[in-house]
């Protein structure tokens, strides 16, 4: 099921939907420090090309989304991708799993997609935070269109399931979802406060996740059975034992 596109852009245009994207945008490039490569994917159009793809350390970056819209490079559902197995070395999908009616297809496309070490960064809104109680509360859902709400415990081991190396969650979106509390003085307040006393209780988190490469092991074969030779004379090969 595709986002609803002009509902949730006029959303994110608006000031709760401008905090939410100033805090991800830095958590995605804090992530996306060291990681490279040619190509970098957002599927998901999830604030626009802007919003995270000037981020990137690759190469070349484009934006996959489900309806066509300015700065978008290809038309596709995010779990049937028309690109190559192992041709994306970096791939953002942030909160694209919440929109998506099968999010393990969703996961299961990426691991297909992303390269050998490629790099997957997840974001996600945590079904205990403050932002997660408001959506359940909110005619159309706040962000509009959220489907569900995976946990990052969850989201982790179906990662791992797909072959991925996942590291610890990234917690953030501790000021809840009020529009007067988008001041940057109370937003740094309240994510100062809250890491300390509620850490586990974020509104969103971000995963980050490194596709496995299983190496193949070499299986050291048992030398052929060689005749002995004693004095010149060959020894039946039934007289000896291996």
């Amino acid at each position: 099921m595709a986002m609803p596109k002009l509902t949730l852009d006029h959303w994110l245009a608006g000031p709760l939907g401008g905090m939410l994207l100033a805090e991800e945008r830095a958590m995605v490039a804090a992530s996306l420090e060291c990681a490279f490569g040619l190509h970098c994917l957002q599927v998901g159009d999830w604030g626009g090309p802007a919003a995270f793809l000037d981020c990137a350390r690759t190469r070349r970056s484009a934006l996959v989304a489900e309806r066509a819209g300015p700065g978008i490079a290809l038309v596709a559902e995010a779990a049937a991708l028309p690109l190559q197995s192992d041709s994306v070395d970096v791939m953002l999908l942030p909160h694209t799993l919440e929109f998506a009616p099968d999010p393990h297809e969703v996961l299961r496309e990426a691991a297909r997609v992303l390269t050998g070490e490629g790099e997957l960064v997840v974001l996600g809104f945590d079904p205990l935070g403050t932002w997660s109680l408001r959506n359940a509360f909110t005619r159309g859902g706040c962000p509009p269109g959220i489907v569900r709400t995976i946990a990052a415990t969850r989201l982790a081991d179906w990662l791992k399931l797909v072959g991925f190396e996942v590291g610890p969650a990234a917690r953030y979106l501790y000021a809840p979802p009020l529009a007067s509390l988008a001041a940057a003085r109370a937003r740094g307040f309240l994510g100062r406060a809250g890491r300390r006393a509620w850490p586990r209780f974020s509104g969103a988190y971000l995963l980050h996740a490194r596709k496995r490469v299983h190496s193949m092991t070499p299986v050291r074969l048992r030398k052929r059975m060689r005749t002995a030779v004693i004095g010149g004379v060959a020894e039946p090969a039934a007289r000896r034992i291996t």
